[in-house]
């Protein structure tokens, strides 16, 4: 039988080359570009509406949620059931791209828009209008107060993370071994339950500082402490540049029952035959710590002292909340703010948080390289 013949009737038609042509790679990229464009089309006619809609605002929330929550969800059943409908080879290929592509666009709009629109007015004056070089980045580079800002949180990265990661690992190590383990994690993590402002503002009130006089009472905690003990109280906040070193303290508090939380659930997971040979074979607690638990967990920790680096390079909540950036105490993010909301100038704003966007990406990417060759090892 001749080989033309033994081919199935429509393998060269136009729907088949079509079909085989969503398989490739630009096939895949066009569904996944495709299937978000019309969701956010359809999704943002139906908000254009509403907001021409003369309802009760309350009418208007609900349908809100109705067609925003309702519509998505339709329009990825619709998609998954035609995507189904093509080949199995093809079906199995497209699918995740449906799903992602929603996701990968809105990452693009929230996040690279945003940081192009920065970096464009980065290099322009105040108010956007005329180009001005890299003149904003040579006062991020160069004011007096940004030098400062730069100290600061290197302060935060450093003592911070470290003390935050080692007080999480002590304590995660230490309670796994208690029968009141649950207790003990439930006092450490609680603090991490708050929202950074209402932990500035406890311990706003703890470094409190009313000054001296006749009939002035002490209400800071510490200072109360300091006074019962005979001592003279102080101006915790105003005393530089130990005043960072206090308010570090506040992420430290914070930060540790996440550490905690993240590396106890590593620590469960060393095999327990592991620990039982190396006992047998003599070893004390501590070499069994450094040289068996610390390096089977390095991936968890790894990841645990990048999140915490990055949160120590954009704090802002407690600064803001307890001392403004006065006092030899602000850090960057507190600094766009400034030249952001309270100096209305844009351009040095946009240089700022650029220049915070580039301290963060080397920690980011080596963090996404590290687990890619944890995940290559399994």
């Amino acid at each position: 039988m001749n080989i033309s013949q033994s081919k199935s009737p429509g393998a060269n038609t136009p729907i088949t080359k079509i079909l085989s042509w969503f398989g490739t790679a630009l096939g895949q990229l066009f569904i996944s570009v495709l299937i978000p464009a019309i969701t956010f089309l359809v999704l943002w006619q139906g908000y254009l509406f509403l907001q021409r809609a003369a309802a009760p605002q309350i009418v208007q929330v609900l349908v809100a949620i109705v067609w925003g929550v309702g519509g998505v969800a339709l329009l990825y059943v619709v998609t998954n059931w035609l995507v189904m409908k093509l080949p199995k080879k093809i079906a199995r290929t497209l699918q995740p791209f449906v799903f992602v592509g929603p996701a990968v666009v809105i990452m693009g709009w929230f996040l690279a828009v945003p940081v192009i629109r920065s970096l464009i007015a980065s290099f322009k004056n105040y108010l956007g209008t005329e180009w001005v070089g890299l003149e904003n980045f040579k006062f991020a580079f160069t004011d007096p107060r940004m030098l400062e800002t730069f100290r600061n949180n290197l302060l935060w990265l450093v003592f911070g993370t470290f003390f935050s990661v080692a007080f999480g690992l002590l304590i995660a190590t230490l309670a796994d071994r208690s029968k009141a383990e649950v207790l003990y994690k439930s006092i450490i993590f609680t603090p991490y339950a708050l929202s950074f402002v209402g932990a500035g503002v406890i311990w706003k009130f703890i470094y409190t500082y009313k000054g001296t006089g006749i009939g002035i009472r002490e209400i800071g905690l510490l200072n109360a402490v300091v006074t019962a003990l005979g001592g003279t109280p102080q101006p915790w906040l105003n005393l530089t540049p130990w005043n960072n070193f206090f308010l570090i303290v506040i992420m430290v508090w914070l930060q540790t029952g996440y550490a905690m939380v993240i590396l106890s659930s590593a620590i469960k997971g060393v095999p327990a035959e592991l620990l039982e040979a190396a006992r047998i074979d003599g070893a004390n607690e501590f070499k069994i710590f450094f040289s068996i638990i610390v390096p089977y967990i390095k991936g968890t920790l790894l990841t645990v002292t990048t999140t915490i680096i990055i949160f120590s390079l954009k704090t802002f909540d407690v600064v803001r909340v307890m001392t403004g950036g006065n006092n030899g105490t602000n850090v960057i993010a507190n600094e766009f703010y400034l030249q952001s909301f309270t100096y209305n100038h844009a351009g040095r704003a946009s240089a700022i948080a650029i220049v915070l966007l580039l301290l963060v990406t080397p920690v980011i990417i080596n963090n996404v390289r590290s687990f890619n060759q944890q995940r290559r090892g399994f």
